[in-house]
């Protein structure tokens, strides 16, 4: 077995762990707890669940006899690549990958959790190159809704937000809607399923300004249209074409800016069947459902890069 990097993510939804040997990678993730009925987690509630489960991640990529020589250790720290973006619940990853690193002595190589989900998409699409030219990426999560620019930057990529929304996310109106309805918490498997029970095509009319738009708006509609007796099925249809929609519009408003650049899908509800259809008509590109969901694929995938490029830990 080749030399490997092993990588872990620690988010606000999922503790993942992953191999990556430069050709192949493995990724194992388990969905946090949430009491039913419930939006979410208090970091504290996250940070101590992963805590608890991380190393179990590990243990089963060994069980599984996927580990071999770990050549360097990467994790997920911070949420975005910009300054001030900080979430608690990545300091489990940070910290068990450096007491790792330091044991083994091996490098240690830090990213965001957003390079990752980028990496990840690129990577399982088949489309590995992207991390080395330009292009359009939308991250689309459970806290995020964003249009980046996306440029290399040595092993990682620079992304940019170019567009998306101003106040909830795609992933927290699909939660609402959803939770609404009676769907666990997180929603998005079950606004699926259910979507395709629809054959409705209409949508909300959300405005676009400068790629920025607002859902808010459209959760209060979902909402009076539940109140009304609609039916359920229609409703989570209705919520997942609007939201394709103005992402269909964003996108083009970003190509007459940056020119007609490819365009990467990521994040959790990139994994969602009838946006992939939608977006399909744009030749977007989309990872695996199982790899656009949180994951640490694309942080043991950085860290292999760097290990390749002679990054400095």
């Amino acid at each position: 077995m080749s030399a490997q990097c092993i990588g872990f993510d620690t988010s606000n939804y999922t503790t993942s762990a992953a191999v990556f040997d430069g050709a192949a990678g493995e990724n194992r993730g388990r969905l946090l707890t949430v009491a039913p009925g419930e939006l979410g987690l208090r970091q504290s509630e996250a940070l101590f669940q992963h805590a608890k489960r991380l190393h179990l991640m590990v243990e089963q990529l060994r069980q599984e006899g996927l580990v071999g020589e770990i050549a360097a250790v990467g994790a997920s720290t911070r949420p975005r690549e910009v300054e001030g973006s900080y979430m608690p619940c990545f300091l489990v990853g940070e910290g068990q990958g450096r007491a790792l690193a330091a044991a083994l002595g091996v490098p240690f190589f830090p990213c965001s959790h957003q390079q990752g989900h980028i990496a990840a998409a690129a990577w399982s699409a088949g489309r590995e190159d992207l991390l080395d030219v330009p292009h359009l990426a939308w991250h689309l999560s459970g806290g995020t809704t964003e249009l980046l620019y996306v440029r290399p930057s040595g092993h990682l990529v620079e992304a940019h937000v170019i567009g998306g929304t101003q106040d909830i996310s795609a992933g927290q109106l699909v939660d609402r809607v959803g939770v609404a309805m009676g769907i666990p918490f997180p929603a998005g498997k079950g606004m699926d399923a259910l979507s395709c029970q629809s054959a409705r095509e209409d949508r909300f009319a959300v405005k676009l300004k400068d790629g920025q738009f607002s859902l808010s708006g459209m959760e209060n509609k979902i909402r009076g249209m539940l109140e009304s007796g609609a039916d359920r099925a229609d409703c989570a249809r209705y919520t997942l074409e609007t939201i394709a929609w103005v992402l269909i519009r964003a996108t083009r408003w970003a190509w007459e800016q940056y020119g007609r650049l490819p365009v990467l899908c990521s994040g959790g509800v990139a994994s969602n069947t009838l946006l992939r259809q939608r977006l399909g008509a744009l030749e977007a590109v989309f990872a695996p459902p199982q790899y656009s969901v949180d994951n640490a694929l694309g942080v043991a995938i950085l860290a292999h890069r760097a290990l390749e490029r002679g990054a400095r830990a």
